[in-house]
């Protein structure tokens, strides 16, 4: 019987197109969903976009559309295209403006209601229009340049507004005890260490109630039993993860694929693993598996941002890079869960290095060579033991890594089997042994020895390189899809004892950094 594994970004706020912060999530989700289903896991990875709430509606009239017309040509022009550019393998992608969405919402919001756990109230708070959300006075700043003097959101820069109003409210008080038993239950819920422990403290301070609907403006949805209120949008967005798998409407479907892994940007961890777990407790269902809150994208020393003329569109990368070398960059150059500082030279630096030096030249020397003095037959012996020894234990590391979310130390156990072969090449020296006769068995094991250790690697490397890891399976003699072997076996993989030429997979680059 397969493993479950549901994995899902968060859905991203379609006030703007997407910058490689998004897509740092994105290729990191993706790379998590495409290893467990090498595991032959049950895997499903749900993405999408969160298209309601005050400043959608603000964005959408400084534009002079509706917030519908706005967020469609957003979600077909901007975010779906940018999946399809970074080759994100998605099973599924909600908006909140789909009709199965607002269906999920309404049966919850019934259903804790008739709980008790909803009631109406009136509340006065600072309100960040940026993070549509309500903040405490720890969450604000003082302002600099034409905001000094005031307070600012530490995220955004911004002044907020006081906003009174009389909503309906979500007793999120009541679940402080059991959240705080939730992480000692399972100290692997949120992850890495410091954000649980920021988690934890901010819930030991107390919880407030939370105002879960708006009543000064219209675009959301609208609560069931009072619809002249809308339901807050980030109670509503964090929805998406079980009204896109069928919560109240498909109990079958719904089973298969909950609980979910959350994999969020640590700004909004507090949401995933303080809201988002209460409320599931209030509606009686099983609890995520995970929330992993990762780092942001540093740019200059500041959070990637379009506010803060921070943001880099992925497609400035990829026209340059490709699309492989971005995913690979981003997944190997940052410790996940750490914040990380993306710059033009480190990232040419570690293409030319990594990729086109390290991976790209040894599979080109090495099946020149098979093909140079083997008539491109991949000699029929085992392994040298100490290479057959290092594959093992780095397919062994990997895969161990992927379970505790450490993407870049997966990427770096299968780039040691690399680094090792390149320097074993420059050791055994076959092109010498190549001119002894009585060198021939020793040969053949050097030369058996690299592929097998290439072939190796191009599976591990699959889930974070598709395109370029099935062009170096295929030369080195695999068979099929790469990302239709068993990954855990990657040190196992049998082909056809024959290889092909290898196309350029990494190419120098002359300017890496486009023209402004």
């Amino acid at each position: 019987m397969p493993e479950r594994f549901t994995v899902t970004t968060p859905i991203y706020y379609v006030n703007d197109v997407p910058h490689i912060g998004h897509a740092y999530n994105e290729v990191a989700t993706d790379v998590l969903a495409r290893w467990h289903r090498m595991r032959g896991d049950d895997t499903w990875m749900l993405t999408g976009t969160d298209e309601h709430g005050q400043k959608i509606m603000r964005t959408a009239a400084a534009n002079g559309v509706s917030p519908q017309d706005w967020t469609d040509r957003l979600v077909e022009t901007a975010w779906i295209p940018q999946l399809e550019l970074l080759n994100i393998a998605n099973d599924d992608f909600i908006r909140t403006t789909d009709e199965r969405h607002k269906i999920g919402v309404r049966i919850f919001l019934e259903r804790l209601k008739e709980a008790g756990y909803i009631y109406h109230g009136e509340f006065e708070g600072q309100y960040c229009v940026g993070c549509e959300e309500y903040k405490t006075p720890n969450d604000l700043v003082p302002g600099t340049g034409e905001f000094e003097g005031q307070l600012v959101c530490a995220i955004h820069s911004r002044p907020v507004e006081t906003v009174r109003e009389a909503n309906y409210f979500f007793k999120l008080s009541e679940f402080g005890d059991r959240l705080l038993a939730l992480y000692d239950e399972r100290p692997d819920y949120v992850q890495p260490e410091h954000v649980r422990n920021e988690v934890r403290q901010f819930v030991k301070q107390g919880l407030n109630d939370l105002s879960i609907s708006r009543n000064t403006f219209d675009w959301g949805i609208k609560v069931p039993w009072d619809e002249t209120h809308v339901v807050y949008v980030w109670f509503e967005a964090l929805l998406n993860y079980i009204t896109a798998n069928g919560y109240g409407v498909d109990d079958e479907r719904f089973e298969r694929r909950w609980p979910a892994t959350h994999i969020v940007g640590k700004d909004i961890a507090r949401f995933h693993a303080v809201i988002w777990p209460a409320m599931q407790m209030a509606a009686g269902l099983p609890i995520s598996d995970h929330v992993f809150g990762h780092g942001w994208l540093l740019v200059g020393g500041e959070k990637m941002s379009k506010s803060k003329a921070t943001g880099i569109e992925p497609r400035q990368i990829t026209e340059v890079f490709g699309v492989d070398a971005f995913r690979y960059y981003f997944m190997s150059a940052i410790a996940f869960g750490s914040d990380g500082s993306f710059s033009w030279e480190d990232l040419d630096a570690r293409y030319h290095s990594e990729l086109a030096n390290g991976l790209g030249n040894l599979a080109s020397r090495v099946i020149a060579m098979v093909h140079k003095y083997c008539d491109g037959v991949v000699p029929a012996v085992d392994a040298d033991d100490d290479i057959q020894s290092l594959v093992t234990d780095a397919v062994g590391r990997a895969d161990t890594a992927i379970d505790r979310f450490a993407i870049d130390e997966a990427v770096d156990a299968a780039m040691s089997i690399v680094e090792r072969l390149n320097g074993y090449i420059t050791e055994q020296a076959p092109w010498v042994l190549a001119k002894d006769d009585a060198q021939r068995d020793r040969l053949a094991a050097v030369l058996a020895s690299n592929v097998h250790g290439i072939g190796a690697a191009a599976i591990l490397l699959a889930p974070v390189m598709p395109e370029s890891a099935q062009k170096l399976w295929a030369a080195v003699g695999g068979e099929g899809d790469v990302l239709a072997q068993p990954i855990r076996e990657a040190h196992a993989w049998q082909g056809t004892g024959r290889v092909s030429t290898v196309p350029p997979l990494f190419p120098r680059i002359e300017q890496a950094q486009p023209a402004t």
